[in-house]
């Protein structure tokens, strides 16, 4: 019994740690020398090196190696936005100049975000410095101006007001601009290194490889006749045979890859420099050495190659032994940090894993070094020039035009429909259209855009897959947060706790208006603000109380039946915080207007027994509180967040933001210091997260479009260190998010209807699930949000009728997102709530989480005074029996091949009935209905056992046949789009 309320909770523990990280995952940087024979210094080099752990040992015996944050940063599907959304349709392009006489170029298109029927603003602004990308929301009321779209990118004051480009030739060119953001396509060298060989010259003079590295390179990709070839050549002569007759070529993703292997480049006996072999090896900026050898052997550094161009080196090693390869990355140091992070120790047997995992980490790695100073500034240099060139040939043309055309409204030719009646301007339209669509298959064609279908499987799950929580929810969510698998959410009926597959209970009723919880299981407390304005207060209940209240179903509490748990002083508040990390103290800050009040309880563990555990007169925590002081601020704050000091005396701070500005203050001298001034006319303040790289405190400041990392130094007598830091960085979202989770790896922005999914080392997007009408409702731990689910009007509605009335633009499998569908016309919309679980964006294996309050096992209990304990809710526990009954169970649900329900173990609790699977006749497949896209289950064996479900590898369906006395063959249904995969 005092085990389950002084230990925390398993989920909640995690959620302490979602915002610690380190970038030592990405290595560190060291100065590599390399020497002649004769031990002289030949060169030296400032590189970061990637190693796996520190302290990994070589005698490692490799296994299984899994992990989940393997992706392309910023892949270009998302990012070249004007290939795209407006390539092809109806949209506007202005041309102007900014205060200093800076030429650039605005285009805005009216779309529907990936054909999920919801209509967003697309902007691009072109500049010297790179493009913005930004999505506005669209209102049929609110007309939106180019003056407003600018003035959200920072562009207010202008030397020539922006005029709009009618010409359709201007696709072309802009086109153009965007492809300067780096080519869809990729050239990587491969060098072979023998046993011993410590100079580049003499691993160019290498004529063939061994039989481990032709194994090797057949791993990589396909062998190519260059004669005649038609794809992408990465700078190889396709007609002569002057740079060899074959080479490696592969297609990963979308992108075509070329390698330009050593042993297949030209070969001179007299040439001992091999200068054709460097010409092309030594201008690719990513090049992988694969050299021979025993770990003990000497090893390759960067500094053997003589190469101002290359900045990245792949170090592979292949073990016969174990048959598995070990990877090391050498990144020259004014490379950002790119991911994936390698695993620990660098070693992977599945070599089709160590593929993926090598052309991904490569690709993001050319990717980041083009944002070197080396190359952003020939890039920016570049795109100056074309602006300004394009420019000049536009201007003389823009006087020429109508008057009439120049001065008409902005949103007259933002909808795809024109809605002018002039013929002239319906023909320009069209023809505009015309040439978009055949600018955009020619570039296809030609191989300069990535394929609209990735390579990868549809099944891999990622990360972020979300999960059906609780379907048809019918309330206005306020805030919410989760009790063990449960989630305990206010809402305009009052406070429910519900839990999946089950009905909700309500806990209080509506005349308690809850507008921000927190529940902290570890500590037995449910902290709650009630109310608003004057009437505002904190309130703080035991968790075994509220728990109590649901199992005896005694009654339902009020606002009147909570006075005995009103903090005091708190009237009025209209905002508070709690730290994240309160194992041993728990601090609250609660702002009152323009003040803070600071309130901190003491958890003393000893004393658990007593105060916890037994039941005391009074029921109410009130009293372990205690009031500490009061700070004064300059205005109210809008976001505040506690920040935990090294030490934790007194140099804790409270982060708050107001005004134009984020200030940190002292909890223990109230003293306040200036941290970010926001330069821009109008705030949106969004959060302020405590991040703790290696145990150092930061804060993610995100307001507006901007994210920007501030790492906060310990205080040094009496003020903190707060000055500019190499670790500083910011990134800018696509959208305006009203909320951003951090959960390490990633950082997720929610809109209203989008979540965007970027990397919090260096800003990366990695992906954006579209979402209509998106609330995230909860984020301590599991991540819920309510979102809209298409639900058919008429239940005889086929599915041709439904398609029928669906964009002509249907989207593809890549474009479908893991999240539900938009509702469709002639369907009523309903909310559901939906489950991203912590455990799988942070990576990490832990236990399972507490079983739900509704259902506790009770364990009775007697304690040093003789009085009954109360019910104790105990972790989950399956036997490998229980889990492979649910295993089978679970496959005929997805099957549909159960009409009764099968008794379930005792341990197991009660699932909701996977419904059938609507069938198409025509393709003779087993289809998805809308409702039932995203499967559930509160259990993680109901994960293992789809896992098992979905495996292509041999020995997983060796066992899973070996497991059930009969085998079927089923049909997985694809969470991107309705496409089946037959499997055995």
């Amino acid at each position: 019994l005092i085990k389950h309320f002084c230990s925390s909770s398993v989920s909640e523990d995690l959620g302490c740690r979602r915002g610690e990280f380190s970038r030592k995952h990405y290595g560190s940087v060291e100065l590599l020398i390399s020497s002649d024979a004769d031990g002289a210094i030949q060169r030296a080099g400032r590189f970061r090196v990637e190693n796996g752990s520190s302290g990994e040992n070589t005698d490692y015996a490799p296994g299984t190696w899994h992990r989940t944050d393997v992706h392309l940063e910023n892949p270009e599907y998302h990012t070249r936005w004007y290939f795209k959304y407006f390539l092809g349709k109806v949209h506007q392009n202005y041309i102007g100049t900014d205060a200093e006489k800076n030429p650039f170029f605005l285009s805005v298109v009216l779309s529907d975000q990936n054909n999920q029927r919801v209509p967003q603003y697309h902007s691009i602004l072109w500049r010297k410095t790179g493009t913005q990308k930004i999505c506005l929301p669209y209102s049929p009321t609110k007309t939106l101006s180019v003056k407003s779209i600018l003035s959200a990118m920072n562009l207010d004051k202008f030397e020539k007001s922006p005029r709009e480009i009618f010409h359709p030739e201007i696709q072309k060119d802009l086109l153009v601009l965007e492809e300067q953001e780096g080519s869809v396509n990729f050239k990587f060298g491969v060098l072979y290194g023998k046993d011993g060989q410590l100079t580049d010259d003499e691993m160019f003079s290498n004529e063939t490889g061994s039989e481990s590295f032709q194994r090797f390179l057949h791993l990589l990709g396909d062998t190519i006749t260059l004669k005649g070839w038609t794809g992408y050549r990465g700078g190889l002569d396709t007609k002569n045979d002057t740079t060899g007759t074959c080479s490696i070529y592969t297609v990963f993703q979308g992108h075509e890859i070329m390698f330009h292997v050593s042993t297949m480049l030209p070969y001179s006996r007299e040439n001992k420099q091999q200068v054709e072999r460097k010409r092309h090896i030594g201008n690719d900026i990513v090049t992988i050495v694969f050299q021979e050898g025993e770990e003990s052997s000497p090893a390759f550094k960067p500094s053997m190659i003589r190469s101002h161009f290359t900045h990245i080196f792949a170090l592979v090693r292949y073990n016969k032994q174990n048959d598995s390869y070990r990877l090391k990355i050498f990144s020259e140091e004014s490379v950002p940090l790119f991911g994936p992070p390698l695993p620990s120790p660098p070693v992977f047997t599945n070599h089709q894993e160590f593929r993926d995992f090598v052309l991904v980490k490569l690709i993001n790695g050319e990717k980041a070094t083009l944002e070197t100073p080396t190359f952003s500034q020939k890039r920016q240099r570049t795109l100056d020039m074309l602006i300004r060139s394009l420019y000049q040939d536009l201007m003389p043309d823009l006087h020429k035009v109508n008057n009439m055309l120049n001065r008409r409204s902005f949103s007259d030719v933002l909808p795809e429909s024109p809605k002018s009646t002039r013929k002239k301007e319906e023909a320009r339209q069209a023809e505009f259209v015309r040439l978009g669509q055949a600018l955009k298959l020619k570039t296809t064609v030609k191989g300069d855009a990535t394929a609209n279908l990735a390579t990868t499987s549809f099944c891999k799950k990622e990360p972020w897959e979300s999960q059906s929580f609780c379907s048809n929810f019918p309330h206005e969510v306020v805030c919410a947060d989760s009790w063990g698998q449960s989630l305990l959410v206010s809402t305009d009926a009052g406070v429910l706790l519900i839990d999946d597959g089950q009905p909700s209970v309500q806990v209080f009723d509506k005349t308690l208006q809850i507008k921000q919880m927190h529940v902290l299981e570890a500590l037995d407390l449910l902290i709650a603000q009630t109310d608003k304005g004057k009437d505002s207060r904190l309130l703080v209940f035991r968790l075994r109380t509220v728990q109590k209240d649901i199992e005896t179903k005694q009654m339902i509490r009020s606002k009147y039946d909570c006075r005995e748990n009103k903090l005091e002083r708190t009237k009025g508040c209209h905002l508070y915080a709690i730290n994240t990390h309160h194992g041993s103290e728990l601090r609250i800050v609660v702002a009152i207007r323009n003040k803070l009040l600071l309130v901190t309880r003491k958890y003393n563990p000893c004393n658990s027994l007593t105060s916890s555990s037994l039941l005391s007169s009074s029921e109410s925590p009130v009293e372990e509180f205690q009031y500490i002081r009061e700070i004064c601020l300059s205005d109210p704050p809008v976001v505040m967040t506690l920040v935990d000091g090294p030490t934790g005396d007194s140099d804790n701070m409270i982060c708050v933001a107001y005004r134009h500005q984020f200030d940190l203050v002292n909890e223990s001298t109230g003293e306040c210091y200036r941290l970010h001034h926001v330069e821009t006319n109008k705030v949106n303040f969004v959060a302020a997260i405590d991040v703790y790289e290696d145990g150092e405190a930061g804060l993610l400041l995100c307001y507006n479009y901007v994210c920007q990392y501030r790492k906060v130094y310990p205080f040094n007598g009496g003020s903190p260190l707060i000055q500019p830091s190499a670790y500083d960085f910011h990134f800018s979202w696509n959208q305006v998010p009203y909320a951003v989770v951090c959960a390490f790896p990633y950082i997720l922005a929610f809109t209203t209807d989008a979540i965007e999914i970027r990397l919090v080392v260096n800003g990366n997007l990695v992906h954006t699930a579209v979402v209509p009408e998106l609330q995230l409702v909860a984020s301590r731990s599991d991540i819920y949000f309510k979102a809209t689910a298409a639900v058919s009007g008429s239940s005889d509605s086929s599915s041709k009728e439904i398609s029928s009335r669906s964009s002509p633009q249907t989207p593809t499998a890549y474009e479908m997102p893991e999240c539900p569908l938009s509702s469709l016309e002639g369907e009523v919309s309903c909310k559901n709530l939906y489950k991203i679980p912590l455990s799988n964006l942070v990576g990490r294996s832990i236990e399972r989480p507490l079983k739900s309050p509704l259902a506790p096992k009770v364990i009775t209990t007697t304690t040093c005074s003789g009085i009954a304990s109360l019910p104790v809710t105990p972790s989950l526990s399956l036997s490998r029996m229980e889990i492979k009954e649910i295993a089978s169970r679970t496959r005929k649900e997805l099957l549909g091949l159960l009409d009764e329900p099968i008794p379930r173990t005792e341990s197991a609790q009660k699932q909701k009935k996977v419904p059938r699977r609507q069938s198409d006749p025509k393709q003779g497949a087993v289809r998805s209905t809308s409702s039932d896209r995203i499967i559930s289950s509160s259990f993680e064996s109901y994960s293992e056992a789809r896992h098992l479900s979905t495996s292509s590898d041999p020995d997983t369906l060796a066992n899973r046949e070996e497991s059930s006395p009969s085998t079927y063959p089923f049909q997985l249904i694809s969470l991107y789009d309705e496409d089946v995969i037959d499997l055995k």
